[in-house]
C-alpha cells in the first residue's frame, strides 16, 4: 500500500504546481476578413485559410414559423 514517508508541505505542493497555470490564447486577424482567428486555423466566420477560401460559407436561411 502506497503511504507516504514524509509530509510534503504546503511550499514544496504549490512549487511543484508552479507550471501547471493556462496560457492565454494567441488569436491573430485574419487577412481576408479581419476577425480574430486561432493561429494555423481555417477562419470561422469567412472560411479562407492562407488567402483561399477552404469552407464555403453558406447564406443565412430564414425559416417560417410554420416549418419550424
Amino acid at each position: 500500500m502506497a503511504v507516504p514517508q514524509n509530509r510534503v508541505t504546503r511550499s514544496k505542493r504549490n512549487m511543484r504546481r508552479a507550471h501547471d497555470a493556462l496560457s492565454a490564447a494567441n488569436p491573430n486577424e485574419c487577412p481576408s476578413c479581419g476577425e480574430l482567428k486561432r493561429p494555423h486555423h481555417v477562419c470561422p466566420s469567412c472560411g479562407h485559410y492562407a488567402d483561399r477560401e477552404v469552407v464555403a460559407q453558406t447564406a443565412e436561411i430564414d425559416l417560417d414559423d410554420d416549418a419550424a
